[in-house]
């Protein structure tokens, strides 16, 4: 059985971000990996992925959607 690593954070926190690039945002957590250690917070770290043309997106083009942050970045606001 594997071991379950214990988290600060959970879904739906209100999180803010205590240091890094983008200190002083805040927004929800959308998703949280704990074995390593990252959450991704909403609205914060927005990255730009190129995206292929295919079948399931005709047009390609870049995406933007929010990246990983490390969880020792965030501080709970409240619970969700």
């Amino acid at each position: 059985m594997a071991k379950r690593i214990k988290t600060h954070v959970k879904k739906n926190d209100e999180v803010k971000v205590i240091t890094g690039n983008h200190r002083g945002e805040s927004g929800r957590v959308l998703q949280v990996f704990p074995e390593k250690s990252q959450v991704i917070v909403e609205g914060v770290r927005i990255i730009k992925k190129h995206a292929r043309k295919s079948q399931d997106r005709p047009e390609g083009g870049i995406i933007e959607r929010e990246g990983p942050i490390h969880i020792s970045n965030v501080k709970l606001v409240s619970r969700g």
